[in-house]
């Protein structure tokens, strides 16, 4: 049985917010402070704390202000300012999603930070740094640095960083079953000391991490006195649901079913209170995953189908191959063959999904790594520059003979030349067709030029995810042929869209359809252009809804959500290419799309701002965004 492991919060512990304060009066008491500071290390300090304050809000304003204070402290000579400045600017390169700029930065706090001997910034840069290379998949880089971490936290008797890093090493080891005692020792290591210094959200990751661990070893009595402390340690949080299910899992595997589905229910109130999609479409797969061992095959039935709804909604991709398989299972069982065959198919589909992500994560490591090697090898290519202009120099010689020699050899061929130039040349014509088909013009001719496609960062493009409700029901009603070609139609009509408003499209995912404005080639208009574009997107649907339903035939509804920030862009692939982005601004712009309303554009905050003077929007609350804390969301209500 699977569980969605929680990960420990290195940000959370060592960086920390001041997303409680009043915003206002925090940013105006610290400007005050720094106007009134008597001395230039003072000013480097309240400037630093300032830095701080603009983290997630504003992380362009927060690497201002950090170089202002990393300049003050170079001419003062102040290594401590110098080395929390470097620090800053990581922290918020970070929340930029731009890894490699936060390694630097980071690296230069850490030079600093040990010739002082500051042993508890030396542990908490280490600590960060691990963190990078866990989050991009690189599970031996990031022990190492967890471990190194730890050394100097043991050294000055540091309980919280000592605390963070042995969870963290866990948190490596736990990621394969065969070092799942590794993990073990190291999580027995953390709790005592968490439970010393009164950390809850330690304390319940701790145990809820090692639940899961003897859940694994079928050590049921031990799992569930972890899960347990995990609840009281989550009390009230947002962790809670979790736990709770988790327990439930428990008691289902140990044949205690009333007390299973008691568990699960008390999740599932919680998680409602909360309007937790995610956790209640985990607790409803563990209902119906309880009801099937208990052998009620249509109740359990009845809760895959609304943890498939929800599911489906936030595109949770793992939890819907448990669901799938269940569904299938569960209609062969009531003799339901036709359906079973359905879902078994959605099930194997969804699982060449799953692998195209973990490829797509794979890709974002290694592309990662790349970049960190390439600014490594810069320095020795400019030694290498001598030996290569004498190569070419060479081969200029050799070609300058070769073409003398070989000129009478090219005239004989030269008939044969102009008989199939003419054929060739539509052959390339076709073949540039069907490149700029799946590729961007620019990265076409890139690609055609140099036979790769570099990454490149982009600091603004305009994200667009839309989705279509009601896309399952109309699937269970509609033949395979009649449900492509709808997909198709609406599909082609969003390309028309897109293409009007100068915008590229990335992929489809099944029922999602995703582009971008402001890439391959940089753009003012782009947030107008996307917003423009999702509201056709929008009306398309509203009107196609309003045709199929006087024909009355099944229809899609649409939610679209909207983005703007930093990304990455390139080209996987070397058979089938695809140009894809990356980065904190795709996955918010899904965050949009799944907290819409079925017929609306769902922006940002940070969209908001570029288009308000073009659009009429409606505030709509705030959401909780992964990086970003929470963030603004507004309807697009009409152009202006």
């Amino acid at each position: 049985m699977n569980f969605s492991r929680i990960a420990f919060s290195f940000l959370a512990v060592l960086i920390g917010t001041v997303s409680s304060l009043s915003s206002n009066n925090f940013s105006d008491s610290i400007q005050q402070l720094i106007h009134k500071a008597t001395n230039d290390s003072a000013k480097v300090n309240e400037m630093l704390a300032l830095s701080k304050f603009y983290f997630s809000s504003d992380p362009d304003k927060a690497i201002q202000i950090a170089n202002e204070a990393l300049e003050i402290s170079s001419r003062i000579q102040f290594k401590k300012g110098r080395a929390l400045a470097y620090k800053n600017l990581g922290i918020a390169y970070y929340n930029q999603s731009k890894y490699v700029e936060t390694l630097n930065n980071w690296q230069n706090s850490l030079s600093i930070y040990e010739s002082i001997n500051d042993k508890a910034g030396v542990a908490n840069i280490l600590s960060n740094m691990g963190a990078i290379y866990f989050n991009q998949g690189d599970d031996a880089k990031a022990l190492e640095y967890y471990l190194k971490s730890l050394k100097p936290a043991e050294e000055i008797k540091d309980t919280l960083r000592i605390v963070t890093a042995l969870i963290n090493i866990g948190a490596v080891y736990f990621n394969k079953p065969a070092t799942h005692q590794r993990a073990l020792e190291y999580y027995e290591r953390a709790l005592p000391l968490c439970i010393a210094i009164e950390d809850k959200e330690a304390i319940g990751m701790v145990t809820v991490n090692l639940g899961e661990i003897y859940f694994e070893k079928k050590n049921y009595e031990r799992a569930l006195d972890f899960f347990n402390q995990s609840v009281r340690a989550f009390a009230g949080s947002e962790n809670t649901p979790y736990s709770l299910n988790n327990i439930g899992k428990v008691y289902a595997e140990m044949g205690r079913y009333d007390d299973a589905i008691k568990y699960h229910e008390e999740a599932l109130e919680a998680a409602t209170k909360l309007e937790s999609k995610n956790d209640m479409a985990l607790i409803y797969l563990g209902i119906a995953q309880t009801l099937e061992k208990k052998g009620d095959v249509k109740k359990s039935l009845e809760n895959y189908i609304k943890a498939r709804d929800l599911a489906s909604e936030t595109n949770a991709t793992y939890q819907l191959k448990d669901i799938y398989q269940g569904m299938a299972l569960a209609y062969s069982e009531l003799k339901d063959f036709g359906n079973a065959f359905k879902y078994q198919s959605l099930l194997i589909a969804l699982k060449d999904t799953i692998y195209n992500i973990d490829t797509d994560k794979k890709l974002g490591t290694l592309s990662f790594n790349y970049e960190i090697e390439k600014k490594e090898s810069q320095i020795n290519l400019l030694t290498k520059d001598q030996e290569i202009k004498e190569q070419i120099i060479q081969k200029q010689k050799l070609v300058r003979n070769g073409f003398i020699g070989g000129f009478t050899v090219v005239m004989v061929f030269a008939g044969i030349f102009f008989m199939q130039r003419n054929r060739i040349s539509k052959e390339k014509k076709r073949s540039d067709e069907l490149l700029l088909n799946i590729l961007p013009e620019e990265t076409a001719e890139e690609l055609k030029a140099t036979g790769s496609a570099k990454a490149k960062s982009f600091d603004s493009v305009s994200v667009l995810f839309t989705d279509f409700k009601n896309f399952t029901q109309a699937s269970e009603i509609l033949s395979p042929e009649e449900l492509v070609a709808e997909i198709n139609y609406c599909y082609s009509e969003f390309d028309k869209i897109i293409t009007s408003h100068k915008l590229e499209k990335i992929k489809t995912i099944g029922d999602a359809y995703m582009c971008a404005g402001g890439l391959p080639a940089a753009s003012n208009t782009h947030p107008i252009d996307i917003v423009s574009a999702g509201l056709a997107m929008v009306d398309f649907i509203e009107k196609n809804k309003q045709h199929r339903i006087s024909q009355g035939k099944p229809y899609f509804e649409l939610r679209c959500g909207i983005h703007t920030g930093p990304v990455v862009a390139g080209v996987v692939g070397t058979k089938k290419f695809a140009y894809d982005i990356w980065g904190d601004t795709v996955n918010t712009a899904s965050r949009m799309e799944s907290s819409g309303e079925v017929g609306r554009v769902n922006i940002s905050g940070a969209t908001f701002e570029l288009v308000k003077n073009k659009f009429a929007c409606t505030h709509r609350g705030k959401v909780k965004a992964k990086n970003k804390g929470e963030i603004d969301m507004y309807f697009v209500d009409y152009a202006i």
